[in-house]
């Protein structure tokens, strides 16, 4: 990973930053979800994500596409034209139920998708790129505001490990709205590897999240990992992180690590540098790589702060993860893009949810 500048040699800590107030949530009931027709990891998986999230039939749309890993211009224009003509306005994300295709040129799909290519991108890929209007936006819908639908890739290995993904993401909604017997943990390691700790310098004060009964920042080092229990949050600087990959990981809980190369998808386990899939492997729920060479710029990356307040106010995956990435232009999204472990439970959900119990 190249480095545009020099990173700090001791960073210094830093307090919470203030985030504003984000309102309501993107549900089943305003997701679209994207089926690839010529690939049957994308069938199966698509259907079933439907089924168990409950995605109208309305907002699903069936494809076919190449499976590789990068579509070309004309390829990606034709499923964008696909996805803006035929999908419901009301629709504000996309779950996109595949591994490959992750890119377009040098850019990631998801972001491409959300927010338009940028075509002089892989002329210089260390350059800064387009920041995203939705990190200045508090609301549940940017299709209708901002004119971008954030979307995410139901990607895993297998389709076992895929199906496994989702579950973990259904188990973790409304887990932590209100503060549970064990409180949950967001580890973030400082390594030693200075071109990609530059994170360090954004680590927020160990100890309680403001604003969040349940979760609580835990400062650590990579080079000497306590026992990690109860992960909702892990992130790192390392082009692989040692397995085993944490401890015990909470439905909802989201990893990733700054290095180049995160977000190539097709690239065979143990290979090289460790993508986002190992973190899915590992137990997480969602997490977010890079597709081209980005070099280091903190806005590239997701900011560990803002994912940390964005997901405890009771967002979801999906939207905390786009909302700590300023330059998302070439880094794919992963994951199950709704569980909401910091979801309150409606009244009429909790009402049912104690009716229930025993």
């Amino acid at each position: 990973m190249a480095a545009p500048g020099a990173a700090a040699a001791e960073p210094a800590e830093v307090g919470w930053l203030p985030l504003p107030r984000l309102y309501g949530r993107i549900t089943a009931q305003e997701l679209g979800l994207v089926i690839n027709t010529a690939d049957p990891y994308s069938v199966t998986v698509g259907e079933h994500y439907a089924r168990r999230r409950g995605i109208p039939p309305g907002q699903i749309l069936r494809v076919q596409l190449p499976v590789r890993a990068s579509l070309t211009r004309e390829e990606f224009t034709a499923l964008d034209e696909a996805i803006r003509s035929r999908m419901p306005t009301h629709v504000q994300g996309l779950a996109l139920a595949w591994v490959q295709p992750y890119a377009v040129d040098c850019n990631a799909l998801t972001s491409a998708l959300a927010q338009g290519l940028e075509p002089d991108l892989c002329a210089h890929s260390c350059a800064a790129t387009r920041i995203t209007p939705y990190v200045g936006y508090a609301g549940a819908r940017p299709w209708s505001v901002l004119g971008m639908r954030l979307a995410m890739q139901l990607a895993a290995r297998s389709v076992p490990a895929a199906l496994a993904m989702i579950e973990r993401g259904i188990a973790a909604d409304h887990t932590l709205a209100a503060a549970p017997a064990e409180r949950a943990m967001a580890y973030l390691a400082a390594t030693p590897d200075a071109a990609r700790n530059v994170r360090e310098r954004l680590f927020p004060p160990a100890g309680p999240v403001p604003g969040a009964p349940a979760l609580d920042v835990a400062r650590v080092r990579s080079d000497a990992l306590p026992a990690m229990r109860r992960i909702l949050v892990y992130e790192t600087g390392l082009p692989r992180v040692p397995a085993p990959l944490g401890g015990e990981w909470l439905p909802g809980a989201l990893a990733d690590h700054l290095t180049s190369f995160g977000g190539l998808l097709d690239k065979p386990a143990g290979e090289g540098q460790m993508t986002v899939l190992d973190w899915i492997d590992a137990g997480a729920t969602a997490s977010y790589g890079a597709v081209s060479e980005p070099c280091n710029h903190l806005q590239k990356f997701p900011h560990p702060q803002v994912l940390i307040q964005a997901y405890a106010q009771g967002i979801s995956a999906l939207e905390a993860y786009w909302h700590s990435v300023a330059w998302p232009a070439q880094g794919v999204f992963v994951g199950e893009p709704l569980a909401a472990p910091f979801a309150p439970l409606s009244p009429v959900a909790a009402s049912a949810t104690s009716a229930a119990a025993p």
